[in-house]
């Protein structure tokens, strides 16, 4: 049985109608129907008297929300102890989301500055598409969400956040054999191979107003597309097309000559890159860690400059 199901229950209790209980759930009301019949079913009896409107619980159900509620808020209480205990720098597991383009070099560079700074910390890290990492974080499946966020914008959601660095997209492709990029835009009325992330790649979304504003789009032919910065830095390495990517994912590749900047030195966006928090798994040492981050702001740890 899914002690959840008493919240539901409860919801239902204060607003008296499946439809809005359903929503406050969000939930659709067939299923949060199906939660309410689960719940008495488990416990052998009609919990809710459905025969007039707004809909009322019965003694039953009266009876079995008050102990239902009661268990919820020792089993979290319970699980609050434990977490607080487990929080210790020595023993709780600190887990990261990030979106693939930051997991790649970002995240490895700054996790080893940030622990050269604060101290040792045990992490794991999730590298997926960012609407998934906020989810994540939203859940409390993870402690903190590592994500780009352009220059002067307003957060991302609702969370709080700490700046930890900064970046740039930036315009590359192969270079030829004299070292020039193969994919040049001297000619306006040439189409450019582009290598551009996909629609679940926010990141992605970034580029629309520079496109917009330097009237690139008609001189860019989308030949690959794919939401993972990673994979569209193999195809400009392999002289696909040309491809607007993290600098500090890139930056090796330039050194070494597998890459060129491309375009107008103008055409790039600068990045903040910040660590975003969900309340669900505070405990002591995602506090520590967090207000040692919020000192830091000015001085962040890593910067691609």
């Amino acid at each position: 049985m899914d002690v959840s199901h008493f919240r539901d229950l409860d919801r239902l209790r204060q607003t008296g109608n499946f439809s809005q209980a359903a929503a406050l759930g969000n939930l659709s009301q067939p299923a949060f129907s199906r939660r309410i019949k689960s719940l008495e079913g488990w416990v052998g009896a009609v919990l809710v008297d459905r025969s007039h409107q707004p809909v009322e619980l019965t003694e039953a159900g009266v009876q079995m929300l008050e102990a239902g509620l009661h268990a919820l808020s020792r089993i979290e209480h319970e699980r609050s102890q434990i977490l607080e205990a487990q929080s210790l720098p020595d023993k709780y597991v600190i887990t990261f989301g990030a979106q693939h383009s930051i997991g790649w070099r970002f995240y490895p560079a700054w996790l080893q500055a940030l622990e050269e700074a604060y101290g040792p910390i045990l992490s794991r890290l999730r590298a997926d598409d960012l609407p998934n990492c906020l989810r994540d974080l939203k859940r409390g499946d993870v402690d903190f969400v590592v994500a780009y966020q352009q220059t002067g914008t307003p957060p991302t959601g609702s969370f709080d956040s700490v700046l930890i660095g900064s970046d740039q997209l930036i315009l590359v492709c192969k270079p030829g054999a004299d070292g020039c990029p193969i994919f040049s835009f001297d000619a306006p009325s040439i189409e450019m191979p582009f290598l551009r992330f996909g629609d679940a790649a926010p990141i992605g979304q970034l580029l629309q107003p520079l496109l917009a504003e330097k009237n690139l789009t008609s001189q860019l032919r989308t030949v690959y597309e794919n939401s993972m910065a990673g994979a569209l830095r193999i195809r400009a390495r392999a002289g696909d097309g040309v491809a607007w990517l993290p600098k500090s994912l890139v930056a090796p590749d330039l050194e070494n000559g597998l890459l060129v900047l491309t375009g107008d030195p103008d055409w790039k966006i600068d990045l903040e890159i910040r660590l975003f928090r969900g309340l669900q798994r505070s405990n002591r040492a995602t506090r520590s860690i967090w207000s040692f981050l919020q000192v830091r702001q000015d001085v962040p740890l890593f910067s691609t400059e």
